[in-house]
């Protein structure tokens, strides 16, 4: 247990480090963006070629890993880390818009490799410490989420072209990750895993676990990526100054991580389900609060709760998918529901801003509830589905 523990840790400290620069992305991508591009309609897709690159990666990432081992995989996502910042640094120092979105798309991709962090502390842990493992990792979202946004707010500006040093400082972040990795402990693949497919993906996918598990990460995912993005455009054309927004948001990158650090013993006491449908009617609560005003208590309440909400979904379904799949079949299990992720925050993404600005904050939220429904169903129909077969 104690290699566990120790594994464990040194991964918590890549997801901190991955998430200081995914904080830092998302401040300044759009920004970047904006004053680039020639064409104002245009200026965000910097934003959505990060999301865009991490559908791409996602699943050749799963499958590389299991042909060269998780720690290997996940350095050389690191290593494209590195690349990325040097382009991005590059594009905004020529002044070059493509040149920008060429490297975001490359950032996404190194993100979608980072994802895995979690599925490797599952993969390190008896089947009795997964969620807590899982939990813990992610936990270390909510020291990236301080050092990110700490760290760009002084480089964003430190050299005379805006936005240069804020693309240099992500490669700190992929130096200490690879010393992390480096340290770890987790085992390559056996040449029996590597060599066996296991199931086709459409019979484990017809698994009703798997069918709630991604279904709980994805809409969990892209309802918060939905509301959340929205929230700031929604608060400016609601009058709110941009620090208004911005503790708002800050506080809902603390509500997303800081239930990490009991999402594990909440699972193990209550059942992985009942914490799922937790996660589906706290979503449902924030659409309520967020549908009853627009003063900043009310964005700053709905953002908490949507940030609580997403924990238990994406915890909550990260923890049953590794229920679904046998150690030969993990690649493309794991690859198809981090893939359905990204997909959905990509439809998130292009929706929001146009729902927001076309249609008001109401209707952003409106849309919300379906996806919810859908999401927390599935979780009554198995928890139902479950105590009706005998033991």
């Amino acid at each position: 247990m104690d290699s566990t523990r120790r594994n464990v840790t040194l991964l918590a400290g890549c997801q901190a480090m991955l998430f200081s620069s995914s904080a830092t992305l998302a401040s300044i991508n759009g920004l970047a963006g904006m004053a680039l591009a020639t064409n104002p309609a245009i200026g965000t897709l910097p934003v959505t070629t990060w999301v865009l690159g991490g559908a791409i990666a996602t699943m050749p990432a799963s499958m590389y890993m299991k042909r060269a081992g998780r720690t290997q995989g996940l350095i050389a996502g690191a290593s494209t880390g590195i690349v990325a910042a040097l382009i991005c640094a590059l594009a905004i120092g020529l002044h070059s818009f493509w040149l920008l979105c060429l490297g975001t798309l490359i950032f996404g991709a190194s993100n979608a490799t980072g994802q895995y962090y979690r599925f490797a502390a599952a993969d390190v842990s008896p089947p009795d410490y997964k969620a807590r493992a899982i939990s813990l990792v992610l936990a270390g979202g909510l020291v990236g989420g301080i050092i990110g946004p700490g760290l760009s707010r002084y480089s964003v500006d430190a050299f005379a072209d805006r936005f240069l040093g804020a693309y240099l400082v992500p490669i700190l972040y992929c130096v200490i990750t690879i010393v992390l990795l480096r340290a770890t402990r987790i085992p390559n693949p056996t040449a029996a895993e590597q060599a066996s497919g296991g199931r086709p993906l459409s019979e484990i996918a017809r698994q009703p676990k798997f069918l709630v598990a991604v279904l709980s990460g994805a809409i969990g995912y892209g309802v918060m990526n939905l509301l959340m993005t929205a929230t700031p455009i929604a608060m400016g054309l609601c009058g709110h100054p941009f620090g208004d927004a911005a503790f708002v948001v800050s506080s809902h990158v603390i509500a997303m991580f800081a239930p990490s650090l009991i999402a594990g013993s909440l699972i193990k006491r209550f059942g992985v389900l009942n914490i799922i449908l937790a996660g589906a009617v706290l979503n449902v609560a924030s659409v309520i609060v967020a549908l009853n005003g627009v003063d900043v208590p009310h964005f700053w309440l709905a953002l908490v709760l949507v940030g609580i909400g997403w924990n238990f979904m994406y915890i909550g379904g990260t923890t049953l998918l590794t229920e679904t799949y046998r150690p030969e079949e993990k690649a493309k299990a794991q690859g198809a529901n981090d893939m359905a992720i990204f997909v959905m925050m990509v439809m998130s993404s292009l929706t929001s801003g146009m729902l927001v600005t076309g249609s008001g904050w109401e209707r952003v939220n409106l849309f919300a509830l379906p996806l919810i429904a859908i999401a927390g169903g599935a979780a009554l129909w198995l928890s139902f589905r479950n105590s009706r077969v005998p033991a």
